[in-house]
């Protein structure tokens, strides 16, 4: 009886594995891949979404439609993404037949520095209120980009954000649990509970939201440009509000703040060139997974094998211990990252992983060091021109700081700073740039745009974007199955803020592995964990060069939806 219910057990777990048995074949594929001609957006939310559509329609660049999808994203999922924090992103532009690297991270206060939380014995930053808010890079991101890419004006790009603000908009599923379940320690922070907590809660699932202090802010911008932000009412509204409630965050900050074009880096994974941002960012991260995976036959180890998790799980904790140690603001840092992205170093590294027994821990590279939430949106339009997109404030709802009647929370992103180790890459310093976590995507093949995509979720991204690369490739999946896939998630590397892993972390495994994986992973000395809603959120556009046509994803973890014409 005992072993009939083993057999049980292990049977259940193969039909969960096998359990999206479509008519087109994929085994784990929730809906069929969108594709269109014209155009495609790809976001967390289908008014999103729709709102990248309108203005493509209206004759917008695909940069045109990110920034509305962006703008409605802020208000429609305030816990994630927002003009309060950082943005970054990596541009097609069919004309140039050229990628472009966009940097829109903000730097910390200049009136703060790491002494201030030595003296008080303070080992990190806290979480929530003023004390981590760093500058917002997410409006200036909007014009630079804009800039260079747009052909609308701001105003018609802004208009379905701020119509939604004015008239409010029914809250999604997966929204409204985020911000039931991440408002709780942020209720009395100045401002807050005004925006967010209606009838003093959050909005359920179907509830009209309305948000006319942001639709204001919105239209403000829209009408004076970037400055308005930076260096006119909004500034010097955000600049009293911190200054009332013991923040560092200045008008001198905001006044003097830029993003940077930056050059992506990439590695050729089996042919293919994958693209990621240079640090602050830990694009770098996943780019260094794929060498060390590439020194593997993944193909033959099968997806979901206790074989091919093992050596996923090793390289990420690898990589991870040079994220932990190199990844911060390059401008005060001279950072290693040819070396650390050179196929030799991989294969020295990967020298280190055993078959037989995972790692309690790793070392990280020994090169020197020369020291001075989040929502993502993918876009393409009918020139071709493909938009990869990151915003983030952070963490859920970030600082839980809400200037007095702008709408929008400031970020918490200056928390990721060190201050435990002057010494250390990421140390804080006046002006500085924290690591940073969310990190954009694209892949190219022999030169021309293969697939736009991203994976958000903090620290799960860079593994994240490994596993989905793996599922493209050495798996042949497509581009909706290779989202919707069951994935890991790898808990407990040593962080760029100072702590240590000791204990090889913990291995989660998502619903969709097998027992039998799991049993062997476990024989391999892997702790592993089944936590829920932390595998991040997919969105993904593909291009085929032979028949001229987009393949647009958006996976069943979020609201999202993919859609085009």
């Amino acid at each position: 009886m005992k072993r009939l219910f083993s057999f049980l057990i292990l049977l259940t777990s193969f039909i969960s594995l096998k359990a999206q048995d479509r008519l087109a074949g994929q085994t784990f594929t929730t809906r069929s891949e969108v594709l269109a001609k014209n155009g495609m957006a790809a976001t967390s939310q289908p008014l999103a979404t729709q709102a990248a559509l309108k203005i493509l329609q209206q004759g917008g660049s695909a940069m045109d439609a990110a920034i509305a999808a962006n703008a409605v994203l802020g208000l429609v999922e305030p816990a994630s993404c927002g003009i309060g924090g950082d943005i970054f992103a990596i541009v097609w532009d069919a004309k140039t037949e050229k990628l472009y690297g966009f940097n829109g991270s903000g730097r910390s206060p200049k009136s703060l520095d790491i002494d201030y939380f030595m003296d008080k014995g303070m080992k990190e930053i806290p979480l929530f209120g003023p004390l981590a808010v760093s500058t917002p890079g997410t409006v200036d991101g909007w014009f630079m980009m804009h800039d260079k890419f747009g052909k609308l004006s701001m105003s018609e790009i802004l208009a379905p954000a701020i119509q939604y603000g004015r008239e409010g908009f029914p809250v999604s599923e997966v929204i409204a649990y985020e911000m039931a379940t991440n408002y709780q320690n942020k209720v009395d922070l100045p401002g807050f509970a005004e925006t967010y907590l209606p009838n003093g809660r959050p909005p359920k699932k179907g509830e009209m939201f309305v948000n006319k202090n942001l639709a204001n802010t919105y239209d403000l911008i829209a009408k004076q440009g970037r400055d308005a932000f930076y260096k006119g009412e909004i500034a010097r509204t955000i600049d009293a509000y911190m200054k009332k409630h013991g923040g560092f965050l200045s008008y001198e900050d905001l006044a003097t703040h830029t993003g940077e074009w930056v050059e992506p880096l990439s590695t050729n994974y089996r042919g293919y060139d994958v693209w990621e941002l240079p640090p602050n960012g830990q694009g770098t991260a996943a780019l260094q997974m794929l060498n060390i995976l590439e020194g593997y036959d993944v193909r033959s180890m099968g997806f979901g094998s206790a074989e091919y998790l093992h050596v996923l799980t090793e390289a990420k904790k690898l990589a991870y211990e040079d994220r932990a140690k190199f990844f911060a603001d390059p401008a005060f840092n001279k950072l290693p990252i040819k070396e650390l992205l050179s196929k030799a170093y991989a294969a020295e590294r990967s020298k280190l992983i055993k078959s037989d027994q995972a790692a309690s821990g790793y070392p990280a590279g020994d090169f020197e060091i020369e020291t001075g939430n989040t929502t993502y949106l993918t876009v393409a339009d009918k020139d071709g021109n493909m938009v990869s997109l990151i915003q983030s404030i952070y963490y859920e709802f970030a600082s839980g700081m809400v200037p007095d009647g702008l709408g929008f929370v400031l970020q918490n992103r200056g928390q990721m700073f060190n201050v435990q180790d002057r010494n250390h890459a990421n140390a804080l310093a006046p002006g500085k740039r924290p690591f940073h976590t969310i990190i954009p995507a694209f892949i190219t093949k022999d030169g021309k745009p293969w697939v736009s995509f991203g994976l958000m979720g903090g620290a799960v991204q860079p593994q994240g974007h490994a596993q989905i690369v793996v599922n493209l490739i050495d798996f042949d999946m497509n581009l909706q199955e290779a989202g919707d896939a069951p994935r890991m998630r790898h808990v407990g590397s040593s962080q760029p803020t100072g702590s240590i892993m000791t204990n090889g972390g913990t291995l989660n495994l998502e619903s969709g592995f097998s027992y039998q994986t799991i049993r062997e992973l476990r024989k391999l000395g892997h702790r592993l964990g089944t936590g829920v809603g932390i595998y991040g959120g997919y969105q993904a556009i593909g291009f085929d060069w032979k028949s001229k046509v987009y393949s647009g994803a958006s996976e069943s973890r979020k609201d999202g939806q993919a859609a085009g014409y």
